[in-house]
């Protein structure tokens, strides 16, 4: 699947980048990614140039902690059409919802859900369809971005009860305390927010039903222009959302989307595609992901693939990759 994140996500951070001295033009030329699509309403980027974007700045800037700015993220963040849709739900916990499922037109290389704490959730940040690890400025941006839309939507100072992130320990706390007013953590199982019962579920001031269902008409005939309103589309990304859980099956999976097992079957029929065969696809999208990662013991990638043990990872990596899951990851690194 040829992941990609929208020119309106990529320019609001080229212009953060700008705010703080980076010569955007020279930075795009250096990277060897193309501006063009910046100023097109449809342009996409793929996620290793956004990443190479975001390594340069943070080196040309020299600071480790860029984009963890509370001011700098209310200004320049642009989640499009999506944030109005979350503005316009009853709440802030089914504004998330609508949040996950539109996800795909920022971007659907990120990742994203609500995994329930008590009466409180947790809101989970990932990505997914890079081949080399993510600059974790930009998962934390992307993490405190997500905050900054959580106030906006609510018009509520919305404090998370604490905040985790999967990389090691930073050069300077200070920077995340100031950007998340919180308990923060480090070297964790992902990077995530946790937010109280009382913010997710207080009525949102500009809840509007009508302008929510013109707003999602509009929404799911955008990402269908991208390809990402289709059933085998939504089979995978639910899939990779689930797989961690355990192997997914097809009748939990149709749940998931609202659907029965056969108008499942029957809709993924119409369109050329097999339940079993999405399901090896997100493993081998993942596998590549978690490889890439030496953090990530084979052990650990086995369970993160819903695999019962590692011979069948093995048996897997054999046909993705033509080598054991070992071999891949020193041909990589």
């Amino acid at each position: 699947m040829n992941r990609t994140s929208s020119s309106t996500w990529v320019k609001g951070i080229a212009n953060m980048f700008s705010s703080q001295g980076v010569d955007v033009a020279r930075l795009f030329e250096v990277a060897g990614v193309d501006m063009a699509p910046l100023d097109q309403p449809d342009g996409r980027f793929g996620p290793e140039d956004i990443s190479k974007l975001w390594e340069l700045a943070v080196n040309w800037t020299g600071n480790p902690a860029l984009g963890l700015d509370r001011e700098l993220t209310a200004k320049y963040v642009n989640f499009d059409v999506v944030s109005y849709v979350m503005l316009s739900s009853p709440n802030l916990r089914i504004g998330l919802e609508n949040f996950s499922r539109y996800l795909a037109l920022i971007s659907d290389v990120a990742t994203f859900m609500l995994e329930p704490e008590g009466s409180n959730s947790w809101l989970v940040l990932g990505h997914i369809g890079n081949t080399h690890p993510v600059p974790r400025q930009r998962q934390e941006y992307g993490l405190l971005a997500l905050l900054t839309l959580c106030q906006w939507v609510t018009r509520r100072d919305v404090r998370p009860l604490a905040a985790e992130f999967i990389f090691p320990d930073p050069v300077a706390l200070e920077p995340y305390r100031r950007a998340f007013d919180c308990r923060v953590s480090f070297n964790q199982a992902a990077t995530r927010l946790l937010v109280a019962a009382s913010d997710l579920d207080a009525p949102n001031p500009a809840h509007d039903a009508e302008m929510f269902s013109l707003l999602r008409g509009v929404i799911e005939a955008r990402l269908k222009s991208l390809g990402n309103a289709s059933t085998s589309h939504r089979v995978s990304e639910e899939i990779i959302r689930q797989l961690h859980l355990g192997e997914p099956r097809r009748g939990g999976i149709a749940r998931a989307l609202a659907l029965s097992e056969r108008s499942l079957q029957r809709r993924l029929q119409q369109e050329g595609a097999n339940f079993q065969q999405l399901l090896d696809d997100a493993r081998r999208e993942l596998a590549c992901k978690y490889l890439a990662q030496e953090r990530y013991s084979l052990g650990q990638i086995t369970h993160l693939l819903g695999f019962s043990d590692e011979s069948n990872f093995f048996r897997a990596s054999k046909r993705w990759f033509g080598t054991s899951p070992g071999l891949y990851r020193r041909q990589i690194g």
